[in-house]
């Protein structure tokens, strides 16, 4: 047994391998147009969409839900359809602009490949 072993030693000695050949740079990450030109930009919008998706969690927590329970039907609620919106109303207002700029910026990202 050893004699093999001995004998796979000196074979496995006189091998040679040869090094392997340095990969290009260019072929491991490969940049689009906007990546390689105009980085402060994608770099923005993805500041944009990351700021959009807080701001769109926290809007979302924050609202009320349409049926407010007991008290809600109880109490009974009394909405007007003329002056001014009321808080309620404005928070959808811009919870859907917000989610409209979500989306928008997460498109647009992904087109530019970053």
């Amino acid at each position: 047994m050893t004699f093999l072993l001995a004998a796979a030693a000196k074979a496995a000695t006189n091998v040679q391998v040869p090094a392997p050949a340095p990969v290009p740079v260019q072929s491991i990450m490969q940049q689009t147009w906007f990546q390689e030109h105009v980085s402060w930009l994608t770099h923005g919008i993805a500041g944009i969409f990351v700021i959009s998706a807080i701001s769109l969690v926290a809007l979302l927590a924050v609202q009320t839900t349409k049926q407010e329970g007991l008290s809600g039907t109880i109490g009974g609620r009394v909405e007007s359809t003329y002056g001014r919106m009321g808080a309620d109303e404005q928070l959808k207002r811009v919870t859907g602009f917000t989610a409209v700029l979500f989306v928008f910026t997460g498109f647009i990202l992904s087109l530019t490949g970053i």
